[in-house]
């Protein structure tokens, strides 16, 4: 009997330089996300950065030469915002450098394949600048511990020391990178239509122990109910 592959949907990010975030990119990533999780036809989303760079963070250039610093916190916040929402598995192929605010972004989704010469994680400190909106997804994922290794001295993880963290799962070389994305969704994407829960698990995420398994009481019910 054969036995059908799933189907992943490829979204690109897309910017200046290291694709540097602007609102525009931002907005595009984030639309491409929403797409790519409503259609049917895939069963989870591998998120890249173009060229060799997943990303460089935000465009601080394009903030000095007049941009809105607020439009630029609030574009990386609702599309940070969107990881959690989404109701399929999302894996990072982290094909580059991954730094300041794309250092977040791999945080944000659930799952992370890197190339071993790539840098994760924020460097904002080391200008002089601290990370307000790009540190919330890495303190999630990491813990305080963890992430202020990282966010306090400024200097971003090794691919190694990501995997040694939990920032990424696995290391693979550059033409292995996305095979090995798909082979680690592929595990997520056995869950079917149950991946919707997790959702509630990011939710979990924000719960006391005790909120956490009344409100899971309800949850699991549901699941048998036709």
């Amino acid at each position: 009997m054969s036995v059908t592959k799933p189907r992943f949907a490829l979204v690109t990010i897309s910017g200046p330089e290291r694709n540097l975030l602007n609102p525009e990119v931002m907005a595009k990533v984030g639309s491409d996300l929403i797409a790519a999780d409503k259609n049917n036809d895939f069963a989870g989303i591998i998120l890249t950065g173009a060229a060799d760079a997943f990303c460089g963070g935000l465009d601080l250039a394009g903030i000095r030469a007049g941009g809105d610093p607020i439009e630029y916190a609030r574009s990386l916040a609702s599309l940070l915002k969107i990881f959690p929402k989404l109701t399929k598995p999302v894996a990072a192929a982290v094909n580059g450098d991954a730094v300041a605010s794309g250092g977040s972004i791999v945080a944000a989704c659930d799952y992370a394949v890197s190339v071993p010469t790539a840098k994760i994680g924020s460097y904002e400190v080391a200008v002089g600048v601290w990370p307000m909106v790009a540190q919330v997804p890495m303190i999630a994922r990491l813990g305080a511990k963890r992430a202020m290794e990282n966010i306090g001295a400024g200097e971003p993880f090794t691919a190694q020391r990501s995997l040694e963290v939990g920032l990424v799962n696995r290391i693979a070389e550059p033409s292995q990178l996305i095979h090995a994305t798909e082979e680690w969704l592929s595990l997520a994407a056995r869950g079917g239509a149950a991946n919707a829960g997790r959702t509630f698990f990011y939710e979990l995420a924000e719960m006391s122990y005790e909120e956490g398994l009344d409100a899971a009481l309800d949850k699991f019910a549901a699941q048998f109910k036709k």
